[in-house]
């Protein structure tokens, strides 16, 4: 079967069974700050497990984008070099939610296994879990029972708490599983060997291809186990393993999935995938990590230096390295990858295909950009190499780390290039000081949270914002949170009307209120599906009731921004073109940031377009047109903006300002009218990433304040010149400027003519050479290079260097003769490199004339002295 055939026969098995065929969640996790990405199929699913979000379907089956490159489940060393671990991967799954549990799970797994995909009985075996006595959990027997119906037992082993109790992480949902096992080694070697004794014991052929995780617990932040407030069923198949499988191969790399864009690399390569290891690593990151790098972006997340930009930033640059390394790609080749993986996912996941000119620019850009890097990190490592003594020929632990930080330069890299010398590397030097940063690092983001302590009936809580500032509410649980030293605590309310930060839209600030005190709420936030109030204090008595109020003018302040934001998009798509998308956002009281994609800078002239049609709508005063509960689909289909990467639920909310310009779908607070907004006022446009743009605009009274500072500044200026007209008297202003320069380099060029005879007089003979050095007080680069060229006129032989003080930067210019660059090999760009070390700068030029800058005035003497010695040697 061919990999869409096997995609397609799982979810269809599962449609038969009474399951809801839902779509992949973006891969990159939004409103849960216990997770960077979704790292396993179950992940979209956690608010339903944790009783916070109501179960739309009791049965759902799924493929899922995944990605595995950090925290607990972190894969990423393993990838390319084994055959089966992947960043990006697919997890086919089913689900129950409350409804059917251990018998139709395992009973459906071997039914679909064994009779729809055909799988040899005799080659599959089972775990199920033993137990655990410190957590107080018994042995699994329930599973073992059903297993024994379908399987000899001498095929089901027990596995301990490591491999057979599934958790996603520190806390959250989790449970008993039972894992299905395949043993792909020919026959004789399975004769050889029992394949029971290899299982859950990373054998490359003997392999996980399906979990059922029994939802049945919750762990808390104090180490304990709670019961869920239903049992589900949470089973997850590697889609690309089960391909391996299905396809009677022995390594992921070769089905069908991989084998396109690995053959396409090779053939690129003029390298045979197969002949060599090394080459086939590379083949195999490259292959695998554009999977990760693509989607990704695709679903909202761009290369960065923090977060998880900064993650997809070091896959990228991993694939790039193997690929520089192995395979002499010298030029940016990863994103020729982009097309033949979008046409691989056509009818999959859709979203790559309508991205993938965005995507291709973006991944070009980042190669290019990390090329270079390596180049640089090269002749650094170079100089280095140059530059020590090293009786044991060892590249130290500090200047590798300072490589690999500052240069972004990979430490395997820096071994390679050290074992090509001959030399090694201090990794244990390394090691410790890449334990020092991420100690830091760990220490700067560290969250302690605790564990919900309840005060209220446990409920859903209602959010009435759109319709209200403030209402009467008791608390449901609070927790507390420490991070960077400082505590908080997070309260959930009955109901409320603080908005949580979401959509780019900050969250609302405000009060907690009744007769006795006043909470104050500093920020609101939404973790999984629940409504979260941040406050550094907790009331007296919990129980009590009090007034939600929310901070009004901040409120009034952010909509007007919020909605100004939906009309700029209109205007960007109207004035640039229909390829405009989102690409994130901010929202705040005091300004608006929309990134949007766009391949050049936005002209003077589109902003001000864009501002005149945005002021336009604002003055046309367009009322709100605001739907909720809109069918997902039917808002689509009416062609309603919805943005890549956002999980949309089944309904929506749509946000209209004039059906012709602007619909979208959106969770945030907008104005009434677009009248309320006032006035609006681009303050900035520059380049995020490549293809991506930024805008940054004010509104209302900051865009009135905004325009009244500079109408000062104008009459300012009006008054300095003198003059009604600002332009035409600063225009006389440049023109006197302009003349008084020209004079000044006048003055400047007839000292230095005087100069040349007092410098041909001061010639020394050393070796052959008629040396000059010598500081001079001429504060004019142009100035010196015409001395410079009038003294090699006038004196044979020469090796002339002047040092001077440039506007308070040091300068340094060497000038030689033909006949000695010709006859003695000397190279004026080279020695003024090395005297540019001496006045922390470096430059360049010609091998007969050369300048340098730098920051360092007070090396200008010891450039000269070096100079000096160079000649004399």
């Amino acid at each position: 079967m061919d990999s869409r055939s096997i995609r397609k026969a799982f979810l269809d098995y599962f449609e038969s069974k009474q399951h809801k065929i839902v779509p992949s969640a973006p891969l990159v996790v939004k409103n849960d700050p216990t997770l960077m990405f979704i790292n396993s199929g179950m992940a979209p699913f956690k608010d339903i497990f944790l009783g916070v979000s109501p179960v739309k379907f009791p049965r759902v089956a799924d493929t899922q984008k995944c990605l595995r490159v950090s925290g607990k489940h972190n894969d990423l060393e393993e990838v390319g070099i084994d055959t089966y671990h992947h960043t990006m991967f697919e997890m086919l799954g089913n689900w129950s939610f409350g409804d059917y549990f251990k018998k139709e799970a395992i009973e459906w797994a071997w039914e679909l296994l064994t009779e729809v995909y055909n799988l040899p009985k005799d080659r599959l075996y089972v775990t199920v879990f033993e137990g655990d006595a410190k957590e107080n959990l018994a042995p699994d027997h329930e599973a073992l029972d059903i297993w024994k119906k379908y399987i000899a037992e001498d095929r089901i082993l027990y596995g301990n708490k490591k491999d057979n109790f599934w958790e996603m992480g520190d806390q959250g949902p989790c449970g008993p599983c039972s894992e299905i096992h395949i043993d792909l080694r020919s026959d004789a070697e399975r004769a050889k060997l029992d394949g029971k004794v290899l299982v859950n014991n990373d054998h490359p052929q003997v392999v996980e291809v399906w979990n059922n995780v029994f939802m049945e617990f919750n762990r808390k932040a104090d180490g304990s186990l709670e019961k869920l407030p239903a049992q589900h069923v949470d089973t997850g198949m590697g889609f690309e393993r089960l391909c391996m499988a299905l396809q009677g191969k022995t390594s992921n790399y070769d089905t069908d999935v991989f084998q396109p864009m690995i053959q396409f690399i090779a053939g690129q390569c003029g390298i045979a995938y197969g002949k060599d290891e090394k080459t086939d690593i590379a083949m195999r990151v490259m292959a695998d990590h554009i999977r990760a790098i693509s989607f990704t972006i695709t679903d909202g997340q761009l290369p960065s230096n923090t977060g998880a930009g900064y993650v997809i930033r070091r896959i990228l640059r991993r694939a790039v390295r193997y690929g520089y390394t192995f395979l002499n790609l010298k030029e940016p080749f990863l994103y020729k990858l982009v097309d033949l993986l979008a046409e691989q996912f056509d009818g999959v996941f859709n979203e790559l295909k309508e991205q993938k000119d965005f995507v291709k620019k973006v991944v070009k850009e980042e190669e290019t950009s990390f090329l270079r890097t390596l180049e640089k990190g090269i002749i650094e490592f170079e100089q280095y190499i140059k530059s020590v003594k090293s009786v044991k020929k060892e590249v130290s632990g500090e200047f590798s780390f300072k490589l690999y930080d500052t240069f972004g330069f990979p430490i395997d890299l820096t071994q390679l290039l050290a074992r090509e010398m001959g030399w090694t590397v201090d990794m244990e030097g390394f090691n410790k000081y890449l334990q020092e940063q991420k100690s830091r690092s760990r220490a700067a983001t560290a969250i302690d949270t605790g564990d919900w302590i309840m005060v209220g009936a446990e409920k859903e809580t209602e959010f009435i914002g759109y319709d209200e500032l403030e209402a009467e509410v008791t608390i449901i649980k609070y927790r507390k949170v420490k991070a960077k030293g400082k505590e908080q605590f997070q309260i959930v309310l009955t109901k409320t009307p603080f908005y949580a930060e979401g959509g780019g839209q900050v969250g609302d600030t405000g009060v907690l209120e009744n007769a006795n005190e006043i909470i104050f709420i500093t920020d609101t936030k939404k973790e999984n599906n629940l409504i979260i109030h941040f406050t550094d204090a907790l009331p007296e008595d919990l129980t009590k009731s009090f007034i939600a109020k929310v901070d009004s003018d901040k409120r009034k302040e952010t909509a007007n921004n919020h909605s100004a934001t939906h009309l700029l998009h209109a205007a960007l798509k109207q004035v640039l073109g229909s390829h405009v998308n989102q690409k994130g956002s901010l929202v705040n009281a005091e300004q608006l940031r929309f990134d949007f994609s766009h391949f050049a800078k936005v002209t003077d002239e589109e902003i001000k377009q864009i501002e005149e049609i945005v002021n336009k709508k604002i003055r046309e005063n367009i009322a709100l047109n605001e739907k909720r509960n809109v069918p997902f689909q039917q808002a689509v289909d009416a062609g309603v903006t919805a943005l890549f990467g956002e999980k949309y639920g089944d309904f929506v909310r749509v946000i209209t300002f004039d059906p012709s310009y602007s619909k979208e779908l959106c969770g945030g607070i907008h104005v009434p009218a677009t009248g309320q907004i006032g006035q609006f006022k681009i303050v900035s446009e520059s380049a995020v990433a490549a293809g991506v743009r930024r805008i940054e605009a004010i509104t209302a009274s900051k865009a009135e304040a905004f325009m009244n500072e500079q109408l000062e500044i104008v009459n300012e200026v009006r008054s300095l010149v003198k003059n009604q007209d600002v332009l035409k008297g600063l225009q006389a202003i440049l023109d006197e400027n302009t003349k008084l320069k020209r004079d000044i380099e006048q003055m400047i060029l007839q000292k230095a003519s005087h100069i040349k005879d007092e410098l041909a007089q001061q010639v020394e003979n050393i070796n052959g050479v008629n040396f000059i050095a010598k500081q001079l007080d001429i504060p004019s680069a142009e100035a010196i290079k015409n001395l410079a060229f009038e003294m090699k006129a006038k004196i044979d032989n020469l090796f002339l260097v002047i040092a001077a003080d440039i506007d308070g930067k040091p300068n340094l210019t060497v000038m030689l003769s033909d006949n000695l660059v010709a006859d003695k090999g000397l190279n004026a760009s080279q020695i003024v490199r090395e005297l540019g070390k001496e006045i922390q700068g470096g430059g360049g030029g010609q091998p007969f004339y050369a300048t340098a800058g730098g920051k360092n005035l007070s090396g200008l003497r010891k450039a000269l002295d070096k100079a000096k010695e160079l000649v004399s040697k």
